[in-house]
């Protein structure tokens, strides 16, 4: 039984970094409570659909190959397109029309591969920007991954962005920071902070921004210290458990290994506070009506916002 009330949500998702599937390659993967099989065709395009062949059920993660643009299946050598249709069967002249895998809309964009989850099939309502910053930006140094699993559900991580006061007593923050601004946008979000950061040299101030398209994908601006660029992306395993897929980079300075040494403390820093909220999300449990403080967050508008992305299976 699930700890939390709410289904997995719908929203794109990030499967997988670019990097890490090879033309012609073939990965399973487990995300929105579904075994999936992700691969990329001799073209170079990304594909996600569910694993298990419709013939007898294979796992087409598990040992499938790529012939050309189509995945096979490595108990008969059954062939899907990119569209999940069946196309060839070796030992038969008729391919099966109506054994078809069903696909998972795809982008590939700041170095990762998406994946489009709704539960009813609906297809994508919404884009995924470029950030500047992930691509050929020469001011800004080359990407650094991290990635975290977690046993909480997406909105109970999501959650933390407009708790302003946990940063002081989880994190230890100098002072509780300011929230300035947190606007439910559609599908998007926006919040802006103030922030104040312990460092050798003292208390610094500086501010973490961030931005939101749907449950899956936020860009969070980080300034005050050394500018740090952050792409956070949450993808629900199940209803209990997500993985975070962290792409960091850094403002580069004049002298390369300033860059790299500045850069990496301050990734470190970053990745260290999520470690440290983990284990609060992975035994805490969701209160529907909390007993708030005058003076704590928006908690009640974020949840608002973050309903809309949960709907009932058909």
């Amino acid at each position: 039984m699930s700890r939390f009330p709410w289904p997995v949500p719908y929203g794109w998702f990030a499967v997988a970094w670019s990097a890490h599937v090879s033309r012609g390659g073939v990965v399973p993967y487990r995300a929105f409570g579904r075994d999936l099989v992700l691969w990329r065709d001799e073209r170079g395009d990304a594909h996600v659909h569910d694993a298990y062949c419709p013939h007898l059920g294979a796992h087409l993660g598990h040992g499938g190959t790529v012939s050309d643009c189509e995945l096979v299946c490595p108990f008969h050598g059954w062939q899907f397109d990119d569209s999940g249709r069946n196309t060839c069967i070796p030992y038969s002249e008729r391919a099966n029309g109506k054994a078809r895998l069903r696909r998972y809309p795809v982008l590939e964009r700041n170095g990762l591969v998406m994946a489009w989850y709704h539960p009813n099939d609906e297809p994508p309502m919404w884009d995924i920007p470029a950030v500047p910053e992930f691509g050929e930006a020469a001011d800004w140094a080359t990407p650094v991954c991290r990635y975290f699993t977690i046993d909480t559900a997406w909105q109970e991580m999501a959650e933390n962005g407009v708790d302003a006061a946990h940063f002081r007593y989880v994190h230890g923050t100098a002072e509780v920071p300011i929230l300035e601004e947190y606007t439910p946008d559609g599908f998007r979000s926006h919040m802006r902070s103030k922030q104040f950061f312990v460092t050798p040299r003292g208390n610094v101030e500086g501010r973490i921004d961030s931005d939101a398209w749907g449950p899956g994908f936020s860009v969070v601006r980080f300034s005050g210290i050394v500018d740090t660029m952050l792409l956070g992306c949450a993808t629900p395993i199940d209803e209990d458990h997500c993985e975070m897929r962290f792409t960091f980079t850094v403002r580069r300075f004049a002298d390369d290994r300033a860059t790299t040494s500045v850069g990496e403390a301050a990734i470190n820093e970053i990745s260290r506070q999520l470690l440290e909220d983990k284990p609060i999300w992975e035994h805490k449990v969701f209160v529907d009506r909390p007993a708030l403080a005058d003076t704590d967050g928006p908690f009640l508008q974020f949840r608002q916002w973050a309903a809309q992305f949960y709907v009932d299976a058909t």
